[in-house]
C-alpha cells in the first residue's frame, strides 16, 4: 500500500514536495439541534464582513505524494478571490523506529500538525487527503476522524463543504473507493460531500498517459515511490482546490 494503496509498502523515499488530539467518539446520540444554520450564517457574515473564508487542507502523507497533491490544491485556493488555503497535516500514529525502517522522510516543518480536531470548527470547507490502504483510508487519518466525536455529538460541522484527494500505489489500488468508503466519515457529520466530476473538462478523458485522479477528486499513481505526480496530476489537484473555494464562496454567499 505504502504510498497509494493495494501493494506492499515501498523502501524507496520520496522527497517532500516544495498550514490531534481530540475528544473520543461518543457513543450516545447527539444531545443537541444541529447546529447548521449558526454554521451557515457564520460563513455568510464572514463573507458579507470581509474576512477571507478559510478552505482548510487536512492531509496524511508518508511519502510526499499526496502532500505534493496538497500544495498544489492550496494553489488553486489561492486563485479565487476571498478564499486562503490552510494547509494542516494529521497526527502521525507511527513511532519513529518504524517510520524510520519505512524510510519515510522527514516531515515538512512548515506545515503543521493540526492541534486538535476543533479547529476544524473555523473552517468554511475542508479538502482530506490521505493515502489508499487496501482501498480506504490510511490508519493515520481514521485516527483523526475517530477523533472528532465531540464534534460529531454537537454536529459542529454540519453543512460545511468537503471534499477527498488520494494516492494509490497502483492503478487499481482504490482511486475511487478509498473516496468513496470516505464518504461515511462526513455523511455521519452532516458535511455535504463536494466531488470535482467532470469539471477539469479534457483532461479527465486523456488516455494517452498514466493520470491518477477521478470524479470523486484528485489523485496520483505512486507506484513503488519512485514515480513523481505527473503535470496532468497536478493540474488537477490545483483545479479541485480552485473548484472547491468557488463552492465555498459560492455558500458563503448564499
Amino acid at each position: 500500500m505504502g504510498k497509494g494503496g493495494g501493494c506492499v509498502p515501498s523502501k524507496k523515499r520520496q522527497p517532500p514536495a516544495s498550514t490531534v488530539a481530540g475528544a473520543p467518539s461518543s457513543s450516545s446520540a447527539p444531545r443537541d439541534a444541529p447546529e447548521v444554520e449558526a454554521s451557515a450564517s457564520g460563513a455568510a457574515a464572514a463573507a458579507a464582513g470581509g474576512r477571507r473564508l478559510r478552505l482548510y487542507i487536512v492531509f496524511y502523507s508518508m511519502y510526499g505524494h499526496v502532500e505534493a497533491l496538497a500544495r498544489q490544491a492550496a494553489a488553486g485556493v489561492a486563485a479565487v478571490d476571498g478564499v486562503e488555503a490552510v494547509l494542516r497535516r494529521v497526527p502521525e500514529t507511527l513511532p519513529l523506529d518504524v517510520l524510520e525502517k519505512m524510510q519515510a522522510p522527514a516531515k515538512d516543518p512548515a506545515v503543521p500538525v493540526i492541534a486538535a480536531a476543533a479547529d476544524l470548527e473555523e473552517a468554511d470547507g475542508v479538502l482530506f487527503g490521505f493515502p489508499t490502504r487496501y482501498g480506504a483510508m490510511a490508519a493515520q487519518m481514521k485516527a483523526f476522524f475517530d477523533s472528532t466525536g465531540s464534534l460529531w455529538e454537537k454536529q459542529k460541522l454540519a453543512g460545511k463543504p468537503a471534499g477527498f484527494f488520494v494516492s494509490t500505489g497502483t492503478q487499481g489500488g482504490g482511486q475511487e473507493t478509498t473516496a468513496w468508503t470516505a464518504i461515511t466519515q462526513i455523511v455521519h457529520h452532516g458535511m455535504l460531500f463536494v466531488p470535482i466530476g467532470y469539471t477539469f473538462g479534457s483532461g479527465m478523458f486523456k488516455m494517452d498517459e498514466i493520470r491518477g485522479g477521478s470524479p470523486y477528486g484528485a489523485g496520483v499513481f505512486a507506484g513503488d515511490g519512485s514515480r513523481q505526480p505527473s503535470e496532468t496530476e497536478l493540474a488537477l489537484a490545483e483545479h479541485q482546490g480552485k473548484y472547491m473555494a468557488s463552492i465555498v464562496k459560492k455558500l458563503a454567499q448564499a
